[in-house]
C-alpha cells in the first residue's frame, strides 16, 4: 500500500483549529491609547530662559540628594510640589547608583508623579 492515510492528519488539524478558535478571543484585548488631537491654535513659544534642571540622586543605602544636598523622602514631597507649581516647570533629572534600591527609586518617581511633575529625565551616573 503506497498511499498516505490523511485521516489522522485531518483530525489533528481540526483539533488544532478548534483550540486556536477558542484561545484567540482570550488573547486579544483592547488597549486604551490617547492619541494627540489636531488643534488650530499654534503651540506656545518656548521659554527664553528655561529654569535650571533639578538633579535628584538616588544612592545606595536609601539616600536621596536634591542638587547635591541630602533630603528625606518626606521633605522631597514638599520640594517637588513647590517646583511643580512653577511655570515653566524645571526638568527633573534622576540619577541612580548601581547599588541603589529599586524601591527608593519607585518612591521618588511616585512622589514626582503625585506632585504633578511633567518633565522627568533619567541621567546616566557620572554624566
Amino acid at each position: 500500500m503506497a498511499d498516505i492515510n490523511v485521516t489522522p492528519l485531518v483530525d489533528v488539524m481540526l483539533v488544532l483549529l478548534i483550540i486556536f478558535m477558542v484561545t484567540a478571543p482570550a488573547l486579544s484585548y483592547q488597549i486604551q491609547v490617547d492619541l494627540p488631537q489636531r488643534t488650530n491654535t499654534p503651540p506656545p513659544p518656548p521659554p527664553r530662559d528655561p529654569p535650571k534642571p533639578i538633579r535628584i540622586e538616588v544612592q545606595a543605602g536609601d539616600t536621596v540628594t536634591w542638587n547635591g544636598s541630602p533630603v528625606s523622602l518626606n521633605d522631597l514631597r514638599g520640594l517637588l510640589a513647590e517646583q511643580a507649581a512653577l511655570q515653566p516647570q524645571p526638568t527633573l533629572e534622576i540619577e541612580t547608583e548601581n547599588d541603589a534600591a529599586y524601591e527608593t527609586l519607585a518612591r521618588v518617581l511616585a512622589r514626582a508623579k503625585n506632585a504633578g511633575m511633567e518633565k522627568i529625565a533619567f541621567v546616566e551616573p557620572g554624566a
